[in-house]
């Protein structure tokens, strides 16, 4: 059965784990035996999860959720493909989930990559630059040359400099445009956010705390 939750509620329970995990009152929900014989016959999870690879940002854990709550995806750098965006259409359309919840987090290595890269003009080699070559376009900026006293800043041709905001500025850039590109390139989940039947949301995960804030939102999420 699909989930019964509308895309409001999903966020609230989504938004309720995290409040239990930073505390440390976690309930550890879906993660007994009964749960996992359930579960082994359908699964029915309340929100799709896209977020990066990071190895300290789990989903189930931060969010204090367990099996079958969650249909997660995740690549580093939380960047999109076409398979990435399938697998989400898959959550969405075929386990109708209500909401998508794009999750990025500070300190992240695929961020600063990009970042170094725009400032430097050098990208790394090997398919790690695959991952590069797809966070840059969502977080670059032009702005004019007025500020040109920046030794770090690359000027193009046409007399701009390339602005290279903060690293956290970067990152939370990176999240909001990848919801946007959600509901820009998913005929399917821009459908189902205009009907109201789907939400899709950007959090930023802060490590140091465990916090997970909102970036952005498209759909009605009760706020």
């Amino acid at each position: 059965m699909p989930s019964q939750l509308t895309p409001a509620q999903a966020f609230s329970a989504l938004v309720e784990g995290n409040h239990r995990f930073i505390s440390g009152e976690m309930l550890h929900p879906s993660q007994d035996t009964a749960r996992r014989s359930q579960v082994s016959v359908e699964q029915n999870p309340f929100a799709v999860l896209f977020g990066c690879s990071d190895s300290r940002v789990a989903a189930e854990i931060i969010f204090d959720r367990g099996l079958g709550d969650m249909f997660v995806v995740r690549t580093a750098g939380h960047v999109l493909d076409t398979t990435v965006v399938g697998s989400i259409e898959f959550g969405v359309d075929i386990l109708h989930t209500p909401l998508v919840v794009v999750l990025g987090h500070d300190n992240c290595g695929a961020i600063a990559g990009a970042r170094q890269a725009m400032v430097s003009g050098e990208l790394p080699s090997g398919m790690v630059r695959a991952i590069i070559d797809r966070v840059i376009p969502s977080i670059v900026t032009r702005a004019p040359s007025h500020a040109m006293g920046s030794s770090d800043a690359p000027i193009d041709g046409a007399g701009f400099e390339l602005v290279v905001p903060s690293h956290a500025e970067l990152g939370r850039e990176h999240v909001s445009e990848t919801v946007k590109m959600l509901g820009t390139y998913s005929h399917s989940l821009a459908e189902k956010v205009e009907s109201g039947k789907v939400a899709i949301v950007g959090m930023e995960y802060t490590l140091s705390d465990g916090r997970a804030h909102l970036v952005e939102h498209l759909g009605d999420i009760g706020i």
